[in-house]
């Protein structure tokens, strides 16, 4: 049984742009995203948000904007009857050799060992490689949505072609859930 989900930001949560998203004027939620997450909770799982924000590193914006962009994400969230139990995020750049950058599964064992639930009782849901690749490393359970990214490019990175694809988070969380949610710890979904 899936005990916690965690969930990519940009591109799963908002809406991803290649220039970052560098203001609480640029963060757009996914129409239904929000709503989405708030069926997991009144479901009574764990939900929480590991998100790389290089943008940091890069000098884009300061850790106050980070938190002012997901200050909004929160308010947003709680508007729709839903809440985030967690937020884990990389300010390191890809050339920092950090193990919290995915595809290193740094940010999701720190979500791992805060909620206490074991790998098998995880599900990520994310929208590039990077996501699959790190929640695989730990032995999570993973689900892929549509966002710009080609999806048909990821599913042939060896280990990835059985990976369930939804086009967004309500979709991944109304049609794909379902099967995770039966799935005892261990068991393939």
């Amino acid at each position: 049984m899936i005990k916690l989900i965690i969930l990519d930001r940009d591109g799963v949560i908002n809406f991803d742009s290649p220039d970052y998203i560098k203001s609480p004027d640029e963060w757009q939620a996914v129409p239904g995203s929000l709503a989405a997450i708030a069926k997991i909770n009144h479901a009574g799982i764990n939900v929480c948000v590991a998100t790389n924000q290089s943008g940091i590193a890069r000098g884009y914006y300061s850790l106050s904007t980070l938190s002012d962009i997901h200050d909004k994400m929160c308010r947003e969230l709680k508007a729709v009857g839903g809440h985030l139990d967690a937020i884990f995020f990389c300010p390191h750049g890809p050339d920092d050799h950090c193990n919290c950058r995915k595809p290193q599964p740094g940010l999701y064992q720190q979500a791992l060992d805060y909620f206490k639930v074991e790998a098998a009782e995880a599900l990520v849901i994310g929208d590039s490689a990077r996501d699959i690749e790190a929640a695989h490393t730990l032995g999570c359970q993973a689900m892929l949505v549509k966002s710009n990214k080609d999806v048909a490019e990821i599913l042939t990175t060896p280990g990835f072609e059985n990976t369930p694809v939804y086009d967004d988070l309500t979709a991944a969380i109304e049609g794909g859930f379902v099967r995770f949610w039966a799935a005892k710890p261990g068991e393939a979904a």
